[in-house]
């Protein structure tokens, strides 16, 4: 079945909520880990094919293509990958998605923009996405391909 735009959009909003959720979980001093496991396994395509994952801040080791890499990002705790604090713990209270195009072919969908986040102070953070979702055995769109960065500064 073709992946539709509405599906890509709706991803979107599932992962940037996911985001927001983990860090209500930090700061309500409940089982963020459980919920960053949860959020990798199923908004990510580890346990099917290979994912390629560079996040925003991640410089020492930028590239995240397993499993444990990328819960490390979003929560921290893994000895591993020493300069993870936890993109989810610093908590965002919102993330919108704002995309310059979606593409769409027979068995993938890549999605380009800016998402912003918005911390506790009201804050925005603008950082530049490119997303590549696939189709995957139970019928969720997952990502194989997430990059990440901040927009270039002459």
């Amino acid at each position: 079945m073709m992946i539709t735009e509405e599906e890509v959009i709706k991803a979107h909003r599932i992962w940037g909520d996911t985001l927001v959720e983990i860090g209500k979980l930090y700061l309500e001093k409940k089982d963020y880990r459980t919920a960053a496991e949860k959020m990798v396994a199923e908004l990510y395509g580890y346990d099917e094919r290979t994912v390629l994952f560079k996040p925003t801040k991640a410089s020492e080791l930028p590239f995240r293509t397993t499993k444990e890499g990328a819960i490390s990002y979003f929560v921290g705790g893994n000895d591993d990958y020493p300069e993870d604090i936890g993109f989810a713990l610093q908590p965002i209270t919102e993330v919108n998605f704002k995309d310059a195009a979606i593409a769409i072919s027979e068995n993938e969908a890549v999605s380009m923009g800016h998402y912003f986040f918005t911390n506790l102070a009201g804050e925005h953070l603008k950082v530049e996405f490119t997303m590549v979702f696939y189709r995957a055995i139970n019928g969720n769109l997952k990502l194989w391909l997430h990059h990440s960065s901040f927009p270039f500064v002459p």
